[in-house]
Formats: C-alpha cells, sequence, structure tokens
C-alpha cells in the first residue's frame, strides 16, 4: 500500500506535468526552428532601439547577420539571460510596436521524409518495376514526357541559355546524366565548394532525393544548364536563413530559376510568416515601392518554382506548405498581394488524375485563394540516384522540376518574357481541372502543364477537362 506521504507526492507531480503542459498549450504548438534563433524587422524609426529590444527579449544586441533594407535581423538568444524558446520570445514581442516583424529562424525539409505530419513520406525505390524501370532506358522511356508532350516542345526549344539552381540535398556531380550540364554550385550545409549529397542509399532516407530532381530537370530541359546548391543536411533539413544565402549567391551566379522541392508547414503561431515572402518579392519584376528591398540581390531576377506538398489534406487554408503558398493570400489576410514570380506546384498520377497524396486548396466557396496554380507529373517518376543509378520516387518534390523544366524551356525561347507572363503562360496554357473531388470534400480548380501548348503560347491547344474522374 501506498502511504500517505507517497500519494501526496504522486498527486503533486501529476498536478506539475498538467501545469506545465496547460503552460505549454498556452504557447501554441512547437517550433521546428533553430533553437537560439529570433528574425526580426524594427520600424524604420526605431532602428537605433536595437540593442535596448534585445536587452528586453533576453537577446545578444549585435546581430548574427542582417540582409535588406530596412534589415531583417538575425538575433541570437543569449542563454546567459533567458531560458525561454524562440517560440517564447516571438509570443512576448506581440503588441511591441518597434517591431513589425517577428520569427523564428524555421527548418525545411524535403517533402517526401517519413514520419512528417504533413506529408505522407514517398520514399523512393531502386528497380521500382521492370515495367518502369530502375535504368537508363527506363528513365528515358518513362510516361511523363509523353502526356505533357515533351518530344514535341524540344523541336522547338530545349533549354539552352537558362540556369536553373536546384536548391535540394546536393548531387551526385559524378552522375553520367549530369556530364556538360552543370555549372558551379555550393554546399551551404558544410560551407565549401563540394555540392554533392551526403549519406548512404537505402540507409540515410532522404539520400538520392537532390539528385533524383535534378534528373527530372535533366530530361525535361536536356541543353539547360543545373546548379548544384546543397542547403539541406543529410536529413533533409535546412533553415530559412540558409534558403536566403542560397538565393543570393544562385542569383550572383546566373540563375534564372530555382527548384525548390521542400517546405515547411502553415504555422499558426504568432509569428509574421513573410520572410521568404519579403525575399521572393525582392526578386520579382516589379519591386514594390514602400516595401523591403533587397539590394544584396544586384537587381537579380528569378522565377521560384515549389513543390506544393504531400499531406494530401484540404481545409480552408489548414494544410498550406510553404514556400509553395506564399503564392497566395494569408487566410487571416485575404487582401495580401501574391507573388508573381512563384509557380507552386501540385503531383498528378500517370492516369492524368490528382494524385492522393497531392496537397490541393479548396476554392469551393471562390473566396480562399488558388495557390497551387498548376499539377505535373509525381507518381512513379524515374530519375537518376547517387552512385550512377536510377529509380523511382513519388511526390511533388518530383513535379515541381518538371515545371521547372517546362519554364526554361519558355524563357529559353523568349528570353524578354517577364516572370510574370512567364508564370501565366505555363498555367494558362495547360489542361484546365475545374472539377470535384468528392471522396476530398474539395472543388479544385488548377491546370496541368503541357509544354508544347506553353512553348506555343497557345491556351486552345488544350482540351479543358471540366470534370475529374477519381
Amino acid at each position: 500500500m501506498f502511504s500517505s506521504r507517497s500519494i501526496f507526492i504522486l498527486f503533486a507531480v501529476i498536478l506539475f506535468f498538467v501545469f506545465s503542459a496547460t503552460a505549454q498549450e498556452k504557447l501554441g504548438p512547437g517550433c521546428n526552428c533553430t533553437p537560439d534563433d529570433v528574425l526580426i524587422d524594427l520600424a524604420p524609426a526605431n532602428q537605433a532601439d536595437l540593442p535596448a529590444i534585445a536587452a528586453q527579449y533576453g537577446l545578444i544586441p549585435t546581430p548574427l547577420s542582417q540582409v535588406g533594407t530596412p534589415p531583417t535581423f538575425r538575433m541570437r538568444i543569449d542563454r546567459t539571460k533567458t531560458n525561454q524558446t524562440p517560440l517564447e520570445i516571438i509570443q512576448a514581442m506581440t503588441g511591441d510596436g518597434r517591431i513589425v516583424q517577428k520569427e523564428t529562424n524555421r527548418k525545411l525539409t524535403v517533402v517526401e521524409k517519413d514520419g512528417l505530419p504533413w506529408s505522407l513520406g514517398h520514399s523512393w525505390a531502386i528497380g521500382h518495376s521492370w515495367a518502369i524501370g530502375g535504368s537508363a532506358k527506363g528513365f528515358a522511356r518513362q510516361y511523363f514526357p509523353g502526356q505533357i508532350r515533351l518530344p514535341e516542345a524540344h523541336k522547338i526549344s530545349t533549354g539552352q541559355g537558362v540556369t536553373i539552381a536546384v536548391l535540394d540535398t546536393g548531387i551526385d556531380l559524378q552522375h553520367p546524366l549530369f556530364a556538360g550540364r552543370l555549372v558551379a554550385g555550393y554546399d551551404f550545409v558544410d560551407n565549401d565548394n563540394d555540392p554533392s549529397e551526403v549519406g548512404t542509399i537505402r540507409v540515410d532516407q532522404v539520400y538520392g532525393h537532390g539528385t533524383h530532381v535534378a534528373g527530372i530537370i535533366a530530361l525535361t530541359a536536356p541543353n539547360a544548364k543545373i546548379m548544384p546548391i546543397r542547403v539541406l543536411d543529410q536529413n533533409g533539413e535546412g533553415d530559412l536563413w540558409r534558403i536566403k544565402d542560397a538565393m543570393l549567391w544562385a542569383a550572383k551566379n546566373g540563375a534564372t530559376i530555382i527548384n525548390m522541392s521542400f517546405g515547411y508547414p502553415q504555422d499558426l503561431t504568432p509569428q509574421s510568416n513573410t520572410f521568404l515572402h519579403d525575399l521572393f518579392n525582392g526578386v520579382d519584376d516589379v519591386v514594390v515601392p514602400g516595401e523591403q528591398q533587397f539590394p544584396e540581390f544586384d537587381d537579380s531576377r528569378l522565377l521560384i518554382v515549389a513543390g506544393a506538398g504531400n499531406g494530401g489534406l484540404i481545409g480552408n487554408g489548414a494544410a498550406r506548405v510553404y514556400p509553395a503558398a506564399e503564392r497566395g493570400a494569408l487566410p487571416s489576410d485575404p487582401g495580401t498581394d501574391i507573388d508573381d514570380n512563384l509557380l507552386s506546384v501540385g503531383a498528378s498520377t500517370r492516369l492524368d488524375r490528382l494524385a492522393a497524396f497531392s496537397t490541393m486548396a479548396n476554392v469551393q466557396n471562390r473566396s480562399i485563394d488558388r495557390w497551387v496554380r498548376v499539377v505535373a507529373p509525381g507518381e512513379n517518376i524515374v530519375s537518376s540516384l547517387p552512385g550512377g543509378r536510377y529509380g523511382v520516387w513519388n511526390g511533388t518534390s518530383m513535379s515541381a522540376p518538371i515545371v521547372s523544366g517546362i519554364a526554361a524551356l519558355v524563357k529559353s525561347a523568349n528570353p524578354t518574357l517577364l516572370l510574370k507572363d512567364l508564370v501565366e503562360r505555363v498555367e494558362e496554357t495547360g489542361h484546365e481541372w475545374d472539377c470535384q473531388l468528392p471522396s476530398r470534400g474539395i472543388t479544385m480548380e488548377t491546370s496541368r502543364v503541357d509544354a508544347l501548348c506553353a512553348l506555343t503560347n497557345n491556351q486552345a491547344c488544350a482540351p479543358p477537362r471540366t470534370a475529374c474522374t477519381e
């Protein structure tokens, strides 16, 4: 039997954990972010207040780094002053008029990684099926080039003169597929000039992801150049500030298109959620007066292509995956402007239907913006893997590089085309999908890309599709 003292101690311990859990719940969901970073923008009149603001919130007064004008400061938490998490510090800043934007340095990951609550985690397989092929022959003969009319498009353009930066896990630089197709890249994980993938095939879950993505680009736009940039580590993780560094490097070294086959889920905590949005605006065709400027880009303009995620979840914005969802307005602010230089990509299947795993916005009441602009094949895609191999992977990470490649074909044939017009052309010339999917409870409005129609700028060459078969 327990003594009364033991029961009292047990009861006290239970109460401690209950109250601790309740307190944590009030702070919102946990933050998947770097443990000691906070990103803040100050009002123009309060730039000189940075040391005082740092002292108030337990931050080291000297920023780790900064970007933009007015600047976004990357601040380090002073662990001799506070034990608060970045999320707790962000919440404490709520209502402080000196701070315009506040954000944790969130982590991003490949959306094909198993175990993510917002991703189905479609892993790859070598030699997936003899009918599909885990070989160079299977790579060349797979279904998606014919589905998007790539052979016909290649008679018009092959992507020459365009450089696509692949921000990912790195690539196998020695893979035969990439011979003559690469320009210099960079590794922002180890901070060196070797953006090779790191890991062991079949052991490290995301090893091969970047190589697979780059191979799809090589097939879609065979004469475009590929710029390999490693921003995701061996676990497939990166962070916002590293993406910023990679974007700056890509812009300064000649990239025209950036492929981002990674993401992070919408965060409903009191964060600004605007860091990447502002960066994307900084390389758009039109830089809006009064918004944050980024002279660090040296007037470069970049098209961003991003996978929409594999959550297969639908709701009024609750399933958004960023950076793809930067394309549309925030649910809390329907008036937010969109990024005209961003193409958000969902996945279709070999039967030319919406993939079950593809995250898609519900536009049934027409008050919700359509942030997934296009879909492209993302099921059973054969591409390169480290060690000179080939394999099959599923996911919107595979759809995005197809769209990056098509955009390169169009840009190569139309060098002066503005980015917003390039986005419109790829979207508006696709096969129109405006239909209901009862099993998922959504009304879907998007288009499945068509390389030939995009190149010929012929909106009538793809027949409309007014109903979907599930």
